[in-house]
């Protein structure tokens, strides 16, 4: 169905998710806000109200007419899109009571770190967008970082979880730390086991110390699905990390254990980590405003590919049609060729963005491709059919803020290193993309990778958060599923289409594969094979929540592929 187009160094002393997606109508109010209308003091009976002078009570009335106009904006409900119904269920519990998106995010990212250990933790990193209606949007990058010692053979790289949870509650949390946490507590004590875990237990036997994971494989056997799973050393970890805030972690007990007890890690280098704190890329397409992560993440990728894809008359194009696979297919060639090439930290290296995502440069790029011949690679690697990690939650609350936020150990169970009830990350194995200098590592610095949080604008604000775990593929998914929407399909509609990507020449496609003419015209233009997906995981779970300007409502999905799920209340 096809609808109308419209167009720091933290404070460690301190330290919610939900996923919702429903249909939702907004109530467009012009009155003031309650807290307004309380502090409002009536004039007195001897007061002459004549005696404001005529231009400053147009001023105040432009006022009155501005804080209307900020009011029409807000939705009378909200929402919260994660990967697992209790991961959704945590951040609504959050925003149900009073919490901000910034509030709920948090609880919604401890609570999947319990249930999908595998995916995301403590003993990992992020990256998070929020954009409140009205302001400019922020972005935190609390990925790891390169020890102080260098990368050791695990690829362990210094957590920046906890500290991301942190400082995003710090600037825009409402609710009380403590109440954040006490979800993943409840569910660290005790849950079910889902689909997904009893997959990954069971794929993971190889590669994880389960005799030191009696808890995941009793007796050697990986649990079942429908299991109960209880996790006590995780648990008390989540305790201490609730009443110590980020001291417990990098300062306390939990880092002198990580310092003495994990290769490569000591106090220094856990003591002295800072959020990364850059302005997001921003871009044009299809009349809408896109926000990315920046540098060293491919925010700016995502934006140029849709810049590229534009001018090539994307949105007029037939999903999965041989021109969208196509145009979409040589943008990604293009945008990978940056990423291999001229991505870096931006403490360590000049930052490309405001080039890369030109429009005029990529209205160029775009007349590179030819309709019926490949790019030529250059630079381009192949890493594999692995990686189908991270994990992605979406947060608006009843005041239209939009938190996009996405997290990982980097491959399923990270290093397969566990200590204090979590896995650790094997981020540093990220310093491996790319060929030249702006992506070597040492101390402190912030490796390329795939993370791809996105929220989308309009002039009155955030219209849609957006993102989704699959590692290398993140990035091509995302542009597959917002230029389908941009072009007028239905939210629902272009999460549940067939996905591809591009790895050197190859096709990869999820069912149904193409027409035996459709197959032919592909192989035509030089795409070497056509095949299906190694593993069900791989085009990863889209998250999203979304506003119709048009019809004021809120809006999200539910993405087959995985066990995402999305909730929402009004606040009528």
């Amino acid at each position: 169905m096809r609808r109308n187009m419209i167009y720091s160094k933290f404070n460690r002393h301190t330290g919610f998710v939900f996923s919702a997606i429903a249909t939702v109508s907004f109530v467009l109010s012009g009155c003031a806000s309650e807290e307004e209308t309380d502090n409002e003091t009536e004039p007195s009976e001897t007061q002459d109200q004549n005696d404001t002078p005529p231009d400053e009570q147009n001023d105040e009335d432009e006022t009155d007419d501005e804080s209307a106009d900020d009011a029409s904006d807000v939705p009378d409900a909200y929402g919260v899109s994660a990967g697992h119904p209790e991961a959704v269920d945590a951040g609504k519990e959050v925003l149900d009571n009073g919490g901000s998106a910034a509030d709920a995010a948090i609880a919604a990212a401890y609570a999947i770190s319990v249930v999908e250990p595998f995916a995301s933790g403590i003993g990992g990193g992020g990256v998070a967008l929020i954009q409140e209606q009205g302001e400019e949007p922020q972005a935190y990058d609390y990925r790891e970082v390169v020890p102080e010692e260098g990368i050791p053979s695990s690829d362990i790289g210094v957590p920046g979880f906890v500290a991301g949870m942190v400082e995003l509650h710090e600037d825009h949390g409402v609710a009380d730390w403590q109440e954040l946490m006490d979800p993943s507590i409840d569910l660290a004590e005790s849950v079910e086991v889902s689909e997904t875990l009893a997959q990954q237990l069971q794929s993971a036997q190889d590669r994880l110390p389960t005799e030191q994971l009696e808890h995941f494989y009793p007796g050697g056997v990986p649990l079942a699905e429908d299991a109960n799973l209880e996790q006590p050393e995780l648990a008390d970890t989540l305790r201490e990390i609730r009443d110590r805030g980020g001291e417990a972690f990098y300062e306390e007990d939990i880092g002198e254990t990580l310092a003495s007890d994990v290769e490569g890690l000591n106090m220094n280098s856990l003591s002295d980590y800072d959020v990364g704190r850059h302005d997001p890329v921003t871009g044009e397409f299809a009349g809408y405003e896109m926000i990315g992560a920046p540098q060293p993440l491919p925010g700016t990728s995502v934006i140029q590919m849709l810049q590229i894809s534009e001018e090539r008359d994307i949105l007029e194009e037939e999903r999965n049609s041989t021109a969208f696979i196509h145009d979409i297919a040589m943008s990604w060639r293009l945008a990978r060729q940056f990423i291999e090439t001229d991505f870096g930290d931006p403490d360590y290296v000049d930052d490309p963005d405001d080039n890369i995502n030109d429009p005029e440069r990529n209205a160029a790029w775009a007349e590179e491709i030819s309709s019926d011949s490949l790019l030529p690679m250059d630079a381009e690697q192949s890493y594999g059919d692995a990686d189908p990690n991270t994990t992605h939650i979406t947060v608006v609350d009843d005041d239209g803020t939009v938190v996009s936020m996405t997290n990982t150990l980097t491959d399923f169970w990270g290093a397969g290193e566990y200590i204090e009830g979590f896995f650790l990350n094997n981020q540093m194995a990220r310093f491996s993309i790319g060929e030249g200098e702006e992506n070597e590592p040492e101390p402190g610095r912030r490796s390329v990778t795939w993370s791809s949080p996105l929220i989308i604008a309009d002039e009155e604000g955030p219209v849609m958060g957006i993102g989704s775990p699959g590692g290398e593929r993140i990035p091509i998914m995302l542009t597959q599923v917002v230029a389908d929407w941009a072009g007028g399909t239905d939210l629902d509609e272009t999460v549940e289409a067939q996905r591809f990507h591009l790895d050197e020449n190859e096709l990869i496609m999820e069912e149904p594969l193409p027409e035996s003419d459709q197959r032919e015209a592909l192989l035509d233009i030089g795409y070497s094979e056509i095949r299906e997906p190694p593993t069900p995981l791989y085009f990863g779970s889209i998250q999203a929540l979304a506003i119709d300007r048009e019809t004021d409502e809120l809006s999200g999905v539910t993405d087959h592929r995985r066990e995402g799920d999305w909730g929402m209340e009004t606040t009528d």
